[in-house]
C-alpha cells in the first residue's frame, strides 16, 4: 500500500471525478464533493487497518480437543481447512437450547451463502454451531443455502475457547480467522468489537461491517434503524 506521504490529497482526487446528475443544485454538488473526499479518506483508513491486521504477529497455536461433524461426517480442526492455508469460522447462534436460530446471524449467513463459492477459491469458510448436524442441515435446506459448509461443535470445546458461549451459557456470535503454516495451526484474528467498545447511540458493530445489508442501509437517507431487527420470515 502507498504511504500517506505519496498519496494524492483527497480534495485533488475529487476534482477528477466530474460527476453530475440531472437537476442537481450547486449546493448538492458542493456537499457531495465534500462527502466524496471523506469517502476517499475512509477507504484509505480501511486499507491502513487491513494492513495492520495482516501485520499481526503469530497468534496462539491451536491445540484444543476440537471435534466437529459436518454433512460428510466427523472432521477434526485441521480438516476444516481442506486444501487451504487460511480458515474463517463463523460461530452461528443456533445452539440446542434454541427453538430457532438467531435472525441476525441468519441474515448475515444468507448473504455469505451467495459468495461462499467465490470465497472458497482462496480460503476455507466454515459455519459452526452447537446444534446437531441434522438440525443444522434441515435449516440449511429450509433457508435455501447451497454453498455454506455447516459443522456441529460436538463437544462444545471450540465454542467455549473461541468466544461463542456467553457467561451464562448462551450462544454468542464469533468471527475467527486461523492459519496453517508449515503444518502448525494458529489463531490469527478475531472480531473483538462489541457492546463494551460501542460508541453512544451506535450499533456495536465491527469495522468493516461483515453484513452487506447494513452497508446498503448506510447509503440511504433512512440509515440504520436502531429499533429494526431482521426476522427469519416476513408476513406477506
Amino acid at each position: 500500500m502507498s504511504s500517506a506521504s505519496t498519496l494524492v490529497p483527497a480534495a485533488e482526487l475529487v476534482k477528477c471525478n466530474g460527476r453530475h446528475y440531472p437537476n442537481e443544485s450547486v449546493e448538492y454538488r458542493q456537499a457531495r464533493d465534500a462527502l466524496l473526499a471523506e469517502e476517499i479518506e475512509l477507504r484509505r483508513q480501511i486499507e491502513r487497518v487491513a494492513e495492520l491486521r495482516r501485520a499481526l504477529p503469530p497468534g496462539g497455536e491451536v491445540t484444543g480437543d476440537y471435534r466437529f461433524v459436518g454433512e460428510a461426517g466427523p472432521v477434526d480442526f485441521a480438516g476444516l481447512f481442506g486444501d487451504k492455508d487460511t480458515l474463517v469460522i463463523y460461530s452461528y447462534m443456533f445452539g440446542p437450547q434454541r427453538e430457532r436460530p438467531c435472525p441476525m446471524c441468519t441474515a448475515l449467513l444468507s448473504a455469505w451463502d451467495g459468495e461462499a463459492r467465490d470465497i472458497e477459491q482462496r480460503i476455507a469458510l466454515a459455519v459452526v454451531a452447537r446444534s446437531p448436524i441434522g438440525r443444522l442441515v434441515a435449516f440449511k435446506k429450509e433457508r435455501g443455502w447451497r454453498d455454506l459448509k455447516l459443522y456441529s461443535d460436538v463437544n462444545g470445546e471450540y465454542s467455549r475457547d473461541f468466544g461463542a458461549i456467553g457467561t451464562e451459557g448462551g450462544d454468542e456470535p464469533a468471527f475467527q480467522v486461523f492459519t496453517r503454516r508449515s503444518g502448525t495451526v494458529r489463531h490469527f484474528y478475531a472480531a473483538e468489537m462489541g457492546f463494551p467498545t460501542a460508541d453512544p447511540g451506535q450499533d456495536p458493530r465491527g469495522a468493516p461491517d461483515l453484513m452487506p445489508m447494513w452497508t446498503i442501509f448506510d447509503m440511504t437517507p433512512e440509515g440504520r434503524d436502531p429499533n429494526w431487527y431482521p426476522k427469519l420470515d416476513y408476513a406477506k
